[in-house]
């Protein structure tokens, strides 16, 4: 025997000599099965520590000025894009009227040919004909108003589209341009005459401030007279259309924000992820009918600031708002490390007729519906204070993992060694029974 030294008197795992110990087959049955076992709950607990959980947190949203991008895809089956207008304001007086960044506007054919693409622009309603035949001494009249700051040649309305501007300004409404040389030589109201029948798509993306406002899609020209937001509409009602134009369309998308990666959602596309909910964006594939030309759709959306916080994300130094305001759009939120500060909403609609009236065919004659204001497609958002932070997690630690691995470890061994001693016990008392009845 080896010689002892002074932990011997320590050791807990007191040894037995081979001569000493019983090997049984059900021994060997139970070994086997207790080994399957801590293999499957090691696997278990190895796919546990591996899983990732998203942790929502609602906190106050401490953010100061920023800004917030607006993604949309709107169809307008019975409307040509040149009637249409894409305005945005907010409560802290920025106005962006006739939208011309980051939107196109698609021309498509009528429902009755297919509704297919005819061309696609950008939603520059405010460029026009740059009119570089004209004679370099040429300066067009204004008729009455006054040139605007974007003309090409100061003081001057070189184009049709110069003269809509100063008529806008002057908050005078235009209508065709009958015995305006501009826009006779330009053909203006031809070219409208000829796009009646058209529809229009109004795709991309706003970057607005992260303020209460709202952005609407109405006919004609905008302006403000004093207080007031108002549009050309002469042009939209003198439709030589028998039906007219309507403003049914379809929402085919809309969304605050960036959108999550493909990979991010198909990582945590479970039921049980409260973040897939995000991705639920709820005017999505909405489709609204009007009968009338006079008719007024309103979306009333409740925006919730909303970060994504992937694994790993406190290496980066996170400090809260990855927004770059010089990012492109569609960028603006992403972080480098994987994160994306974004947005979900909420929404609730309301639509009525412009000619006023009750609400008798609804059932409802107490109910009163306010007579004039402007068709469109009116979407009007509030910021919520709150924000909702998603934080990828490990359910579980390293050292959580190893206890966990040691638990099964003792623990099966432990009810295997009971079990079998049951086994042996049993077998010894069964034999004895049978010697003595024997």
């Amino acid at each position: 025997m080896p010689a002892k030294s002074r932990f011997t008197r320590l050791d807990a795992f007191t040894k037995t000599v081979d001569e000493a110990r019983v090997r049984t087959t059900s021994g060997g049955i139970v070994t086997i099965a207790s080994l399957l076992v801590v293999l499957y709950l090691a696997w278990g607990e190895w796919a546990d520590y591996r899983r990732i959980a998203v942790h929502p947190e609602l906190i106050v949203d401490k953010g100061r000025g920023e800004k917030m991008e607006i993604h949309l895809n709107i169809t307008f089956p019975r409307i040509p894009c040149e009637l249409l207008t894409l305005d945005v304001m907010d409560v802290s007086g920025e106005q962006q009227t006739g939208v011309m960044h980051g939107v196109n506007k698609v021309r498509l054919e009528s429902a009755d040919k297919g509704g297919g693409i005819i061309d696609i622009k950008a939603l520059d309603l405010h460029s026009g004909d740059k009119a570089v035949h004209l004679d370099p001494e040429y300066c067009g009249e204004c008729y009455g108003a006054t040139a605007p700051s974007t003309a090409q040649k100061p003081g001057c309305c070189n184009t049709c589209d110069e003269v809509r501007e100063a008529y806008a300004s002057k908050s005078w409404a235009f209508g065709r341009g009958e015995n305006v040389e501009q826009c006779e030589r330009e053909h203006y109201g031809e070219r409208l005459d000829a796009q009646r029948s058209e529809g229009c798509r109004i795709e991309g993306g706003l970057r607005v401030n992260k303020v209460v406002g709202n952005f609407h899609i109405a006919p004609g020209r905008s302006f403000n007279n004093g207080n007031m937001h108002m549009h050309d509409l002469n042009n939209f009602y003198n439709s030589p259309l028998p039906s007219g134009h309507v403003f049914t369309h379809k929402i085919h998308s809309l969304r605050f924000g960036p959108q999550l990666p493909d990979d991010v959602v198909a990582k945590l596309g479970g039921k049980s992820t409260p973040w897939t909910n995000h991705h639920l964006n709820p005017l999505d594939n909405t489709e609204q009918t009007a009968t009338e030309p006079g008719h007024n759709f309103m979306y009333f959306v409740k925006v919730v600031p909303t970060s994504y916080l992937p694994l790993g994300w406190e290496k980066s130094k996170y400090l809260g708002s990855r927004a770059n305001e010089n990012a492109d759009l569609g960028a603006y939120g992403k972080g480098t490390d994987g994160s994306v500060e974004t947005h979900q909403y909420s929404v609730t609609s309301h639509h009525r007729s412009l000619s006023g009236g009750n609400g008798a065919t609804e059932g409802h004659k107490e109910r009163l519906h306010a007579y004039g204001g402007i068709p469109g497609v009116f979407v009007s958002y509030d910021i919520s204070p709150m924000k909702i932070i998603n934080r990828e997690e490990r359910t579980k630690s390293l050292a959580g993992f190893l206890t966990g691995l040691c638990a099964i470890v003792g623990g099966t061994l432990t009810v295997a060694a009971a079990i079998d001693r049951g086994l042996y016990e049993g077998n010894a008392r069964l034999k004895k029974l049978h010697a003595k009845n024997s």
